[in-house]
């Protein structure tokens, strides 16, 4: 019996970033299930089109991973999604897989990182790993991506989960609520001095590089620093952070299992 894992992400265009947390990502799981042929898939048409017309770099859409890998004899197919919330991009994506459901002998679907409520406990304990020292007058501020989509309320269950744990730690979103603009009262309130900005992506692409780290007045940076803030900036997507590789394993074992 073949048997493959796809491993789908939004993507991304930058290439350290690509490796370092994508492709990190791919390698854990390909590592713990060496039964399993590991394939790649990006849920942006826009990052596909660009990596094949800047560096002729193919890589599929879902729906074409799932077509190869039905034409190529695969009887047994878990798609893990590197997504962090169930948002837009997983919707999407589970109804493409609903699709193929007649097409192999099995096909399951993963889940993204906050999903189950003992998800959100685990992803609080691995983030633990790389948050600095913290003391009551330093923070760290999470740039999450941010969505119109109703999942968009999994950052605000996070927050409330950081601060059950007592921990200094704001989180904000690029194009959803909170913005940075709603935490800075909250930072003043608790007489918060010194911030640590750090993506709660799986990537440290261009929000992370630009909107949070940027050297336009608007980023999420020189806002802070203009507000009297210090400001440290951590630029690393989850991807690199071996705990939460560990998480999308787990989540791999669930769905094979389920």
């Amino acid at each position: 019996m073949k048997k493959a894992i796809l491993v789908v992400s939004f993507g991304t265009s930058h290439k350290d970033t690509m490796k370092n947390c994508i492709e990190a990502v791919e390698v854990k799981i390909d590592n713990a299930f060496p039964e399993y042929e590991v394939r790649r898939a990006f849920t942006s048409g826009m990052i596909i089109k660009k990596l094949k017309k800047r560096d002729n770099i193919n890589i599929d859409s879902p729906e074409d991973a799932l077509v190869k890998l039905e034409e190529e004899g695969f009887n047994e197919v878990v798609v893990q999604p590197l997504h962090i919330i169930p948002g837009k991009e997983f919707g999407k994506l589970k109804d493409i897989v609903n699709k193929y459901k007649g097409k192999f002998n099995k096909l399951k679907l993963g889940r993204p990182v906050l999903t189950y409520i003992k998800d959100y406990k685990r992803a609080i304990d691995a983030l633990k790993s790389q948050l600095p020292k913290l003391h009551k007058k330093s923070a760290v501020i999470l740039m999450g991506h941010g969505t119109y989509h109703p999942a968009n309320a999994c950052y605000s269950c996070l927050q409330c989960m950081l601060s059950d744990e007592k921990l200094n730690v704001y989180v904000g979103t690029v194009e959803g609520y909170p913005e940075i603009e709603d935490i800075i009262p909250k930072l003043k309130d608790n007489r918060i001095e010194e911030v640590t900005l750090m993506p709660y992506m799986l990537v440290s692409g261009d929000h992370a590089k630009n909107d949070m780290a940027g050297e336009d007045e608007d980023s999420w940076k020189n806002i802070l620093e203009s507000e009297g803030f210090k400001v440290n900036v951590y630029l690393h997507g989850l991807g690199e952070n071996p705990k939460y590789q560990d998480l999308f394993v787990e989540n791999v074992k669930d769905a094979i299992n389920k």
